[in-house]
């Protein structure tokens, strides 16, 4: 099983959908998808997910089916710091470095900044469940924090690769959830460029039972291989296209 986490290209937020650049990427993105053997497609319901998923939809003649649980996380949340309010990311590193409870895979939901917004810790609910009923139609029954492959299938049947059209915060939540790593973390050290390719292996060893590993994270090589420059589009450093 390959997990295929895409994140969406360069984003107009205030109309709703991509920037030009964003419309460039997607095709480019397109360009690399349609040379992969892909099983199915999802997609995050917002707008600008969609739209970078689908010239690789029509190229491959092809649907994607929406997932409500992808949708971005933006559930605002009131900075200690700054006393602005903002997503469920982005905290300054003299603040959320010195919060022990960030970094537990298990308990970060139930910090109080994040209890702040009740919608989150149901979101956070609704993509673990979601999360978990998709891999099962694939064969993959999560067992505490890894997953077995279903002893009625043949193994061939564990070798499908599904892509995921999402955001940069929803992605990280699944991926944290995935490798069991609190995705507060993630979220302040991993940045996903516009259009990234991040993929998931799951790893079967004995009895079946199977890990996921990252085998690449934020890959944009179709990027950088046509000359199109990275979006900073959700960081906050300078990028190197090299």
């Amino acid at each position: 099983m390959r997990l295929v986490f895409i994140r969406h290209g360069e984003p107009d937020y205030d109309r709703n959908t991509l920037t030009e650049k964003g419309f460039r990427e997607s095709r480019l993105l397109k360009d690399r998808l349609v040379k992969w053997h892909i099983d199915d497609l999802y997609s995050s319901p917002i707008e600008r997910a969609y739209l970078t998923a689908e010239p690789t939809l029509k190229a491959l003649g092809r649907s994607a089916v929406f997932l409500d649980w992808m949708k971005e996380f933006y559930f605002l949340i009131r900075d200690p710091l700054t006393g602005e309010e903002h997503g469920p990311w982005d905290f300054y590193p003299e603040y959320w470095t010195t919060q022990d409870q960030f970094y537990d895979a298990n308990n970060w939901y139930k910090e109080p900044i994040f209890q702040s917004n009740p919608e989150y810790e149901k979101a956070v609910m609704a993509l673990r469940k979601g999360m978990d009923e998709l891999l099962l139609q694939y064969g993959f029954r999560r067992e505490g924090k890894f997953y077995r492959f279903s002893e009625d299938l043949p193994l061939e049947e564990a070798e499908k690769t599904i892509v995921i059209f999402g955001h940069l915060g929803s992605n990280l939540e699944a991926i944290g959830y995935l490798l069991g790593i609190s995705p507060v973390v993630l979220q302040q050290t991993i940045f996903l460029p516009t259009t990234s390719v991040t993929i998931l292996n799951a790893e079967m060893r004995r009895n079946r039972a199977a890990m996921f590993r990252a085998q690449c994270f934020g890959d944009v090589s179709h990027l950088i291989h046509a000359g199109e420059k990275l979006s900073r589009m959700g960081c906050f450093s300078t990028i190197e296209d090299k």
